[in-house]
């Protein structure tokens, strides 16, 4: 009699299981990693707009208080794939709005503040802090970003 080869019914059960097991924890992950992403277009989108109100402040001695007067394209001409404007408000804030792709109530506000002579840059933000990048995750999360314009 010839020995038969090959797997049998529980050893592909358990493979079946491991990978499963290995897919629920990956998926999140993954979620989570093109989420950040997303939000990381934001404030490298953003990162003209600080240069272009830098300068402004620089050869002004004011901060701008419109993509117009900081010397860039209109709000909406500031996109992309998630991001759907970046707007230079009052006072030289920065407002970063998103897209449904991350969400389309919330938003990063990068807010100038030149009281030591040279520009540092605050973030706010109302959106979860596992989606925030690393150059924002100091980011005083507050309730009253919502209300920035």
């Amino acid at each position: 009699m010839k020995k038969q080869q090959g797997f049998t019914l529980i050893e592909l059960m358990i493979v079946v299981a491991i990978i499963g097991i290995l897919a629920a924890i990956a998926l999140p992950a993954y979620q989570d990693y093109t989420m950040r992403a997303r939000v990381s277009e934001g404030i490298t989108l953003a990162s003209g707009a600080k240069t272009a109100v830098t300068e402004y402040y620089a050869s002004e001695s004011i901060m701008p208080n419109s993509n117009t007067s900081a010397g860039l394209a209109s709000e909406t001409d500031i996109s992309g794939d998630s991001v759907h404007s970046v707007q230079v408000t009052h006072s030289g804030a920065i407002v970063v709005y998103f897209t449904k792709k991350v969400s389309d109530t919330k938003k990063i506000v990068l807010v100038p503040d030149a009281s030591g002579g040279s520009i540092k840059w605050e973030c706010q933000t109302d959106l979860d802090s596992g989606v925030v990048p690393a150059t924002c995750r100091h980011a005083i999360t507050a309730p009253n970003v919502a209300n920035r314009p």
